[in-house]
């Protein structure tokens, strides 16, 4: 793949299955973003957390510039463009090896509605078919029983398990390792 092929078009949005629409984050969204970081079940996730609307801010600031400089896209999961349910990025781009990850969370109103799943899907098909990544990546806790059915129901293969492999509020956790490779 060759870099600069993102760079001169504006961050797309992606539609999704069931009325969901994926958009660039925007300052409106400060306050639900960060209100999300406050859920107890996101948090053991996530370790890196907002603390503030201003520090959002500068996050939404950042993920704007990934997009900019070819290093990631970072969407707002939306019902119907407007109410927010969660968050989902690509990230790491590397266009040398047609490789990227895909992140996802969403808020607990969006839990067991297949939120996630629809999502990552939309997210997925644009990369692969669209953009032409050969293979996305994902990665989660081994304990996060609810994101691996998503990467699985997502046709995200479970390829290992990285031992160790990161820190969370608990200590280190073991992570699985999924992929979804372009048919060739």
């Amino acid at each position: 793949m060759a870099p600069g092929s993102l760079v001169d078009s504006p961050q797309p949005l992606l539609p999704a299955a069931g009325g969901l629409l994926l958009r660039p984050w925007k300052r409106v969204d400060a306050p639900i973003f960060l209100a999300a970081y406050q859920d107890e079940e996101l948090r053991r996730w996530h370790t890196r957390r907002p603390v503030t609307e201003a520090q959002v801010l500068e996050w939404f600031d950042t993920y704007h510039q990934d997009w900019k400089r070819e290093r990631g896209g970072h969407w707002a999961i939306t019902r119907d463009g407007r109410e927010v349910l969660g968050r989902i990025a690509l990230r790491g781009l590397d266009f040398d090896d047609g490789v990227a990850g895909a992140a996802y969370w969403v808020l607990p109103a969006a839990r067991v509605a297949g939120v996630a799943t629809r999502a990552l899907t939309a997210l997925t098909a644009w990369a692969l078919d669209e953009i032409g990544f050969h293979r996305l990546e994902l990665d989660h806790s081994t304990r996060n029983t609810a994101s691996c059915r998503v990467a699985i129901k997502s046709g995200y293969l479970l390829e290992g398990t990285k031992r160790s492999a990161a820190v969370h509020d608990d200590g280190r956790h073991d992570m699985h390792l999924h992929a979804r490779v372009r048919d060739v």
